[in-house]
């Protein structure tokens, strides 16, 4: 029997539209309890109940605004939910605003050990991981150069590298397939799909239906923060197009998934 990795229970998340979401989390540590709901919250998410089990590659489906990251947040426990549970068993890797634990002062030389260090690899392991770290972001003629003075793109490109290469064993996404030039791109997808033949947990974000397919069996379809399907990937997006406006054609070869 395959364990279940992820336990979402009826889980809900509601935000100040005035206020920033860590007002909230400063009053609960600082005075032992959150205050009453101010009348211009809004749920982001409620009543969101589903379980991934070790293994699965599941898609997250929805609008802009209905509720895709925060859910991937509370996943990655970067945020609190405000009712219900979600229990995540195993070690989690977020591709989910990637460059957050990259300090500007600090170079990439310095900051692949900073990172990799806070998920967890020993000063031994990201020796022997180093050179393909650089080597696949491409940053090697900028070893020693403050993070703060690359690009965007080279950026996220070290920080897909360096959390790629974690040894945790579900994997969070957030449209970072999308960054750099075309060839990286493709970089990019051969990574995942090495991730998925080693047998890792992939909860994926995508507005694209061919890397929905091409990564995902199974989707989840958020629609105003709520949970309105779950099931196969190909089922999922013809229900999104459809209430979109725009149907999605299922996939000519059934084994793109």
């Amino acid at each position: 029997m395959t364990d279940k990795v992820i336990v979402a229970s009826d889980l809900g998340i509601k935000f100040n539209r005035n206020r920033r979401r860590d007002a909230r989390i400063r009053e609960l540590l600082f005075r032992g309890k959150a205050t009453h709901i101010a009348k211009d919250e809004f749920w982001a998410l409620r009543h969101v109940t589903f379980d991934v089990e070790e293994g699965e590659s599941v898609g997250l489906v929805g609008a802009n605004g209905h509720g895709k990251s925060t859910l991937l947040r509370l996943i990655a426990g970067v945020m609190l939910p405000d009712e219900g549970r979600v229990k995540v068993t195993q070690g989690v890797a977020p591709l989910i605003e990637i460059t957050g634990g990259f300090i500007g002062d600090l170079t990439a030389r310095e900051n692949i050990h900073l990172v990799s260090g806070l998920h967890g690899l020993s000063k031994k392991a990201i020796a022997e991981r180093f050179d393909e770290i650089v080597e696949f972001a491409e940053v090697g003629d900028f070893l020693d150069t403050p993070f703060r003075h690359f690009s965007s793109g080279m950026k996220v490109k070290l920080a897909f590298s360096v959390v790629t290469s974690i040894d945790e064993p579900i994997v969070l996404v957030d449209e970072v397939l999308a960054v750099g030039d075309r060839r990286f791109r493709e970089k990019c997808y051969d990574r995942m799909q090495e991730m998925l033949s080693g047998g890792k947990t992939l909860f994926f974000v995508s507005h694209s239906d061919t890397q929905l397919r091409q990564y995902c069996k199974r989707g989840l379809y958020l629609r105003y923060g709520e949970l309105v399907q779950d099931g196969p990937i190909d089922d999922v997006l013809e229900t999104y197009g459809e209430d979109s406006g725009v149907p999605a054609p299922r996939a000519a070869d059934p084994s793109v998934t």
